[in-house]
């Protein structure tokens, strides 16, 4: 009888959906749509959509906005929901347009679920305009309100979304209220991706390990908006843009956050009735956190689709919605007197909530650290590399292809209680994991010595000097340095590069023999490379003291330290600005690539990993993305206007000042107004206006500028001629044409130093 009930309701269902009808597409005030009366639409002009209530459950309805042309009878595509939350009884719910100005959503108790709150003293009227966009205006044309300001799930074109309202998913295919998944824009002004989970929120697109600058976003915008045409193309405020597969022609489109966490750009003709996939944001299901809910892993067919299954010794927690995971079928308790043992589970990887990141650990120590501590749920162990991470999550599990990443990647155990419980032997068989190596060719298995020293190495050769790459001094945008000793004791940094592996191996050996010719007391010494199939790696002599950066958050550069290293990183970007055989172009200047030897000289790195252009060619088509720093990078980078030296002279400008300043260029310096209001301004307007200041009568400027940890303790003229470099030489000014080269830069900090020290 239930059963006979079910069917009947969904029948019932059917035949109250709102059908569009030729009805107006004004709603006037004073008047109101009635959810008993499937007659009351507003329909646009063009007939593309009608507005009214729609039913989202038994007896449960929404004002919604829906695609009606072609004509639908049943799941008609839904793209806006003034109550998605809040549905409202099949009976007696009006959408009522009241005297004041004010449109509100009333119950059949005759209680608010939802309303506009705005008010006008002159008549309003309620419009589906022709875009899909629901319109509150007065008689002046004023909109008061507008769908396309409160999206839900979905933009239509022309429509924005903005910095103050995200895209929120539904819960699932059948249910429309709010969901786990979030598109916004993040507070460094990024287009992003987030899994607002019931106990965790994590970002998951653009691949959350990777730095703004690798994404190709452009942190420096204020507007955070993003919208896209009925053509198909997408541009958003941070420079991020795609298009459609079917670019170029005129359809109905959609982009929707759908209730899997996908982001996906949907395309159908006027007279069709099917949506077609022409993009979508993450092309494996399975790297979208939290689509199986915790203690679970996720596969993908291509032909079966996404799959989840609970790991061992858990059991599905409830099996119609798999976002609340699994749960354990023991019971596993923090003291010593309980048995533990661990499960072995290969070619699986559960990505963030880590009890801290501990290096150099053989698998033992894990095992004994994830003991010790008492919410660990278990370990990831990565074999060679000895990074252990102990998990207090077991979240965005996903089984990996065996050849993903490389050979033999993720050990993964899982804590199982014994003693006295019936899973005291789980038999779980995983696929093992096949790793294979690309065989050399015959000239990648020795090594050759060039006349200037610079020679070839093996990856074993590397591998054993890096004792399996178990000391790591750093990472950054091109790769992971590690400490290393060479076979004739020398103390070295390998840099293992991130590389594609089909990159061709001839550019790359042409690339780093011109980067093996270079040679500048000012300059890291490159000692070789290795190039194996997939490994590519750059042998470098070791600095004793790091990178500035490093030494910049400390006491110990004195004044005359932080001169005599900006006019060393100054000379070393002149050599390879107009000294070179070939022309490099650094690309990323800034405190992390600049190290100190034993005596604080400093030398440049990473000055051939951006792109080798011969002299005189400015074709800004050479660099497929944008390159650098937030905060270091020049204006050039998102003009598309040619890339020339001069982004290393605004690059070293920006240095100069935090070399002074000690400010990361990055943030953003609080300033006292006159009135006693506190403001923020950018390092350079900073200092700018600080040097400005000294020709109206402020001698203490360069006091104002310097960095505190100085104590008072420095050179005042040797400090401004820094800051005369930056500012008044104009290094850092947004025209281009208008910074000087590296070499009149020299030119001038050896002048004046000369200059200051006979005056003395």
């Amino acid at each position: 009888m239930e059963i006979l009930l079910f069917l009947v309701s969904l029948s019932l269902l059917a035949s109250l959906l709102p059908i569009s009808s030729a009805s107006s597409h004004v709603l006037s005030q004073g008047t109101s749509l009635s959810v008993g009366n499937p007659e009351d639409v507003l329909v646009s002009p063009n007939g593309v959509f009608s507005a009214g209530f729609y039913p989202i459950g038994a007896n449960a309805y929404s004002f919604a906005i829906w695609f009606s042309k072609p004509s639908c009878t049943s799941n008609c595509t839904v793209v806006w929901m003034a109550n998605r939350d809040f549905p409202v009884n099949g009976k007696n719910s009006k959408l009522l347009m009241k005297r004041g100005g004010n449109m509100v959503l009333t119950d059949a108790g005759k209680s608010t679920a939802w309303s506009t709150d705005t008010v006008s003293l002159s008549p309003t009227e309620l419009l589906l305009r022709n875009t899909g966009n629901l319109v509150l205006q007065n008689k002046d044309n004023v909109s008061l309100w507008q769908s396309f300001d409160t999206p839900t799930d979905t933009l239509l074109p022309t429509q924005h979304l903005t910095k103050n309202i995200p895209l929120v998913s539904s819960r699932s295919q059948t249910n429309s209220s709010s969901g786990f998944y979030w598109l916004f824009f993040d507070s460094d002004n990024l287009i992003k991706l987030m899994y607002d989970g019931p106990e965790v929120t994590s970002l998951y697109w653009p691949d959350p390990w990777l730095q703004d600058w690798d994404t190709g976003r452009f942190t420096y915008n204020s507007s955070r908006t993003a919208s896209f045409d009925s053509r198909g193309m997408f541009t958003s405020s941070d420079i991020f843009t795609f298009k459609s597969a079917d670019f170029g022609e005129i359809l109905q489109r959609r982009l929707v956050l759908d209730s899997d966490g996908n982001l996906r750009m949907y395309s159908r003709g006027f007279n069709s009735s099917t949506w077609i996939v022409t993009w979508q944001a993450m092309s494996h299901p399975c790297r979208i956190h939290g689509t199986c809910g915790p203690n679970s892993l996720c596969s993908y067919n291509p032909i079966t689709g996404r799959k989840c299954s609970c790991i061992p010794g858990y059991k599905i927690k409830d099996a119609s919605d798999w976002s609340y995971g699994c749960e354990p079928e023991f019971s596993l308790i923090c003291d010593n007197d309980t048995e533990v043992g661990f499960l072995q589970l290969i070619r699986s990887e559960f990505y963030g909530y880590d009890y801290g990141f501990h290096p150099n650990y053989t698998i033992q120590d894990c095992r004994k650290l994830c003991l010790e501590l008492c919410g660990c749920k278990g370990f990831q162990y990565k074999l060679g590399s000895g990074n252990c991470l102990p998990k207090s999550v077991l979240l965005n599990g996903r089984q990996t292809k065996s050849q993903e990443n490389g050979t033999l990647k993720f050990m993964l155990w899982f804590a199982v209680a014994l003693g006295g419980l019936e899973i005291l032997i789980i038999l779980f068989v995983w696929c093992f994991l096949i790793g294979f190596h690309n065989n050399p060719d015959k000239d990648t298995e020795g090594y050759h010595i060039a006349a200037t020293g610079f020679r070839r190495f093996t990856y074993s050769e590397l591998k054993i000097a890096t004792r399996n790459f178990s000391e790591e001094l750093g990472r950054g945008a091109g790769g992971i340095v590690y400490k290393a000793t060479l076979s004739d004791n020398r103390t070295a940094a390998i840099k293992k590069l991130y590389v594609a592996d089909h990159q061709i191996d001839a550019e790359f050996l042409a690339e780093v023999s011109t980067i093996g010719k270079v040679n500048h007391m000012n300059l890291i010494e490159t000692w070789g490379y290795c190039a194996e199939g997939k490994h590519k790696l750059l042998v470098y002599e070791y600095m004793e003291h790091g990178s500035l950066a490093e030494n910049l958050n400390t006491e110990t550069l004195d004044w005359q330290k932080r001169f005599e290293i900006a006019v060393g990183t100054a000379r070393g970007l002149a050599y390879l600005h107009e000294e070179c055989l070939e022309w490099v172009l650094h690309c990323d200047v800034k405190p992390q690539n600049i190290l100190l030897d034993s005596q604080y000289n400093p030398k440049v790195s990473d000055f051939g990993l951006s792109k080798l252009l011969k002299r005189g060619d400015h074709d800004p088509s050479n660099f497929s993305k944008i390159r650098g720093t937030r905060g270091y990078m020049a204006p050039e980078w998102v003009s598309n206007l040619p890339i020339t030296s001069k982004v290393d002279v605004y690059s070293y400008g920006i240095l100069l000042l935090e070399i002074v300043t000690g400010k990361n260029p990055a943030m953003s310096v609080p300033v006292m107004q006159g009135s006693g209001e506190m403001q923020v301004e950018r390092l350079v307007s900073w200092a700018r206006n600080k040097k400005n200041g000294a020709d109206h009568g402020n001698g203490l400027w360069v006091e104002e500028l310097v960095d505190p940890r100085l104590q008072g303790e420095f050179d005042k003229a040797k400090m401004e001629i820094l800051v005369t470099v930056a500012v008044a030489l104009q290094c850092v000014e947004e025209d281009k044409d208008a910074r000087p080269t590296m070499s009149k830069v020299v030119e001038f900090l050896v002048s004046q130093d000369e200059i200051h020290t006979q005056a003395q």
